[in-house]
């Protein structure tokens, strides 16, 4: 392939300002710019396709999600050999948390390529971030898993995520997982099981409940922390 092929490709082409765009915030021309467009369209701008499947970006999302967390999981794998699972589950989650996709989605500007509804009104907080997960699953599927991985490493991890600030960071897991049980539709709740005011050894236990199954289960003197010790359990048995 000549040297000159793509940008003179990208010249001649109808998305020539898309190209160009995309290429001063990621650092490579697309390959089908098609899958871009895509990336950014939200299910409020999407057109119904077949058997009510739109053309937005949950299909990429969801499959950017996976390439993020699996990046993510070599990563931490590699960089702390010496750290038990829980210390790598607990740094993922805050890597791959919808608060840290929505931080890296504002910093790259992808809220300048969202296609979305003209009225506002009712947009999920978490549209720039579910846009950065389809831009990731779109790379993947434009140019590889290995190119995906190297831009996920060299262009987001290296330049904006701050690893000490990770590493001591706490997580606000309930939150995290009420955001998840609102995206999924899911009914939840926190049962006392054990009422420390009235135990001897004053410890409150806590169950998240989710559609009638016990999802996480925590002890602690602090019904408030029972509650997030719960919820970080229920965030680990997800995956999220």
């Amino acid at each position: 392939m000549p040297i000159f092929s793509k940008p003179l490709r990208v010249h001649f082409s109808p998305d020539k300002k898309l190209h160009q765009s995309l290429r001063n915030i990621l650092g490579f021309y697309p390959g089908n710019i098609a899958l871009y467009k895509s990336a950014f369209r939200h299910s409020s701008a999407a057109s119904h396709i077949k058997d009510g499947v739109k053309d937005s970006n949950e299909r990429l999302e969801f499959l950017g999600d996976s390439v993020i967390g699996t990046v993510v999981a070599d990563y931490l794998f590699k960089k702390f050999p010496f750290k038990d699972e829980g210390f790598l589950t607990k740094m993922r989650s805050k890597m791959v948390s919808r608060n840290q996709h929505n931080t890296i989605a504002n910093k790259l500007g992808l809220n300048n390529f969202i296609e979305r509804d003209t009225d506002r009104r009712g947009m999920p907080s978490s549209i720039n971030g579910d846009a950065y997960e389809a831009l990731i699953g779109a790379i993947y599927l434009d140019k590889g898993f290995d190119f995906a991985q190297q831009f996920l490493l060299t262009r987001i991890i290296n330049v904006h995520i701050d690893m000490e600030e990770v590493e001591t960071k706490e997580v606000d897991f309930k939150s995290k997982f009420i955001e998840w049980a609102q995206k999924e539709k899911k009914d939840w709740t926190f049962e006392t099981a054990v009422d420390g005011n009235a135990a001897a050894d004053k410890l409150f236990t806590i169950q998240l409940i989710v559609e009638e199954k016990v999802m996480g289960s925590a002890q602690h003197f602090s019904k408030k922390r029972a509650e997030q010790m719960a919820a970080e359990a229920a965030c680990v048995l997800i995956g999220i």
